[in-house]
């Protein structure tokens, strides 16, 4: 974790232009977006882009510049409405209906970032100690607000998935996705590795600390990631149907949710499609697959023989190198935001870095010897660490700037509106 230090000119300026750039890219992602658009909530798991706009910013309101003397609330009610999950702040509104906070309207969270924003960038330009107290915290929070942006796309994608006329969020070419590579499994010895955060002047999140032994027997894992033509026949061999191939609790969701693909999959006659992003497309067989919970994962493993990897099963073998194929890449091209849309780069594991969020047989719990910080950023990842999953590697809408390797992502494991898919391990 970054310690509370500023120490040069040199480093201010370049936490000031990494702000900018964070703050801007936030903005970029709204942009194809409507007011109306702004302001859906499709389920009380996701929230309006208006909300995630304005949250972030009240990240720094609250923890920089109410800090600092002489400090004036751009709006007093703001601590009410976007305080997401901070007890300790205060009180929160209700997270199922944040979309009806019609008001204040989109033009006014966007006035409201740019005055925190004007007095962030002074904060950081001010050569005073202020600065140099909350640099750390800025760090944090632009982090944060990379996890928001991520976000704004899948929460999007729901509400937009919702409307009848499958609306395109943004045109995006899809690129020629080649024939999957041929089965592989890259093999790893027993033996006792270190994974987790190592300290240094990086960024990581409290939660990836701190770096421990763990004992693994051996172990293959895939060289590539589970596809939609590999998933189409788990389908059709019955995957949904068969209650022997899944955990209890998933069987009681495919039977209360009613599912019987991956979330975004329809068929018409003979023909599969998937709303993306860029619209309804017809199902690329060989792109990764991509929106389907823990449990789905976990079944097509049991169906295919083989299992999810530990998290750090997956870690040992993720490779150093994150070339990857990233939001910010996406957004550039021009290509459309989804999985295996543009070329892999070279990667110790081809595509296990920028495609889908990987699931792990790994329950969120804490690293051996972990404490949660003091004060109100210590409830930024301790307190969920109760009934969910973790993830790992990063997808298309993951900033290339807010992932590594020991990066810990979760989700509860029915989730499956994120960009999360499968590579097996045996």
């Amino acid at each position: 974790m970054l310690t509370e230090t500023l120490p040069s000119l040199v480093a201010a300026a370049a936490l000031a232009s990494r702000y900018d750039a964070v703050r801007r890219f936030s903005e970029d992602l709204a942009r194809p977006l409507s007011a109306e658009d702004c302001n859906l909530q499709s389920m009380p798991d996701a929230s309006p882009t208006k909300w995630h706009l304005a949250h972030t910013t009240w990240f720094f309101e609250t923890f920089v510049l109410a800090r600092c003397p002489g400090f004036r609330p751009f709006d007093e009610s703001f601590a009410y409405l976007f305080n997401s999950y901070y007890n300790t702040i205060g009180a929160q509104f209700s997270r199922p209906r944040r979309g009806m906070i019609s008001r204040p309207g989109l033009t006014e969270a966007l006035e409201y970032r740019r005055v925190v924003d004007e007095q962030i960038l002074d904060l950081l330009e001010s050569e005073s100690s202020e600065a140099a107290r909350f640099a750390a915290t800025i760090e944090i929070g632009l982090h944060h607000e990379q996890q928001h942006q991520e976000l704004i796309l899948t929460d999007i994608k729901h509400a937009l998935a919702q409307n009848p006329l499958q609306p395109v969020y943004r045109d995006g070419r899809f690129g020629d996705s080649p024939a999957a590579d041929p089965d592989g499994w890259s093999l790893h010895d027993e033996g006792v590795y270190r994974i987790g955060y190592d300290a240094g002047d990086d960024f990581a999140f409290d939660n990836e600390s701190p770096r421990h032994r763990v004992f693994l027997e051996e172990f293959e894992i895939s060289n590539r990631l589970v596809t939609c033509g590999e998933y189409l026949h788990f389908m059709e061999d019955g995957g949904y149907e068969r209650p022997e191939l899944w955990l209890s609790l998933g069987w009681d969701a495919v039977r209360r949710e009613g599912w019987t693909g991956p979330l975004y999959w329809s068929r018409t006659g003979n023909k599969w499609r998937e709303f993306t992003l860029a619209g309804a497309q017809t199902i690329d067989l060989h792109r990764p697959v991509c929106h389907v919970s823990y449990f789905e994962a976990d079944a097509f493993a049991r169906w295919a023989g083989a299992r999810l990897p530990t998290e750090a099963e997956w870690e040992v073998a993720a490779g150093d190198d994150l070339s990857g194929n990233f939001v910010g890449e996406y957004w550039e091209a021009g290509t459309a935001i989804h999985p295996g849309c543009r070329p892999a780069l070279g990667a110790a594991l081809p595509r296990i870095y920028g495609d889908v969020w990987e699931w792990t047989a790994s329950p969120y719990v804490a690293y051996p010897g972990y404490a949660p910080p003091a004060g109100a950023l210590g409830e930024y990842n301790g307190k969920f660490m109760c009934n969910q999953f973790v993830l790992r590697g990063g997808s298309c809408a993951t900033s290339s700037t807010h992932i590594r390797r020991t990066y810990r992502n979760f989700f509860p494991p029915e989730s499956r509106w994120q960009f999360s898919g499968i590579r097996l391990c045996r």
